[in-house]
């Protein structure tokens, strides 16, 4: 499964290798301002918790390719860079991937600033949804955005995620508990 190449009209999805680290490492320190406000960050984890050590710093590139192929083997996470032609412009996940009764999961992407505007945001949406209905069987899928972040909720709504709710203090986004808005695509096949 993390092998997976997706193909859309524009751009194609693809998981990231060892050998992306350049372009990768690249692109981010070049979108580091327009990213930051939106980025996922590490909560303060008091002494004591076991597994406190590992959630005091970020993972080294390598580190997080391989927990991002060890997941997909796992069928617990998705990962893919978003590439348009031999640019890469993104990167989108849908992560948290549950099975049982629930059959859901939920997705976040960044992209290259230089390529925002464009619609490869939402074409990377909708494949990955269209992934996770039609090959993983899943019935829910959720987009959680910060109110303010207007273009990524247009993504969503674009994409055909309608607007559920607020999720208070939701995740820890730029140094602090972030307020979300939940968007939420359902998969009418799975009964």
């Amino acid at each position: 499964m993390s092998r997976k190449v997706l193909f859309g009209s524009e751009i194609t999805l693809r998981p990231i290798r060892f050998r992306d680290r350049a372009q990768w490492n690249q692109v981010r320190v070049e979108n580091k301002d327009w990213l930051t406000p939106w980025e996922a960050t590490l909560p303060s984890v008091p002494e004591g918790f076991s597994a406190a050590e590992n959630l005091r710093r970020r993972p080294t590139f390598y580190e997080m390719v391989q927990t991002l192929h060890r997941e997909a083997r796992a069928g617990r996470s998705y990962s893919f860079l978003i590439w348009h032609g031999k640019n890469l412009v993104g990167q989108i996940t849908m992560g948290g991937v549950t099975y049982g009764a629930l059959r859901g999961a939920h997705i976040g992407y960044w992209i290259d600033r230089n390529f925002a505007n464009r619609g490869f945001t939402t074409q990377a949406v909708e494949l990955l949804t269209e992934y996770g209905f039609s090959q993983l069987g899943l019935h829910r899928i959720e987009i959680n955005v910060r109110p303010e972040n207007g273009a990524s909720c247009r993504v969503a709504e674009k994409a055909g995620f309608e607007f559920e709710g607020y999720r208070k203090a939701y995740l820890h986004i730029d140094g602090a508990w972030r307020d979300h808005k939940c968007f939420v695509k359902n998969n009418e096949l799975i009964v």
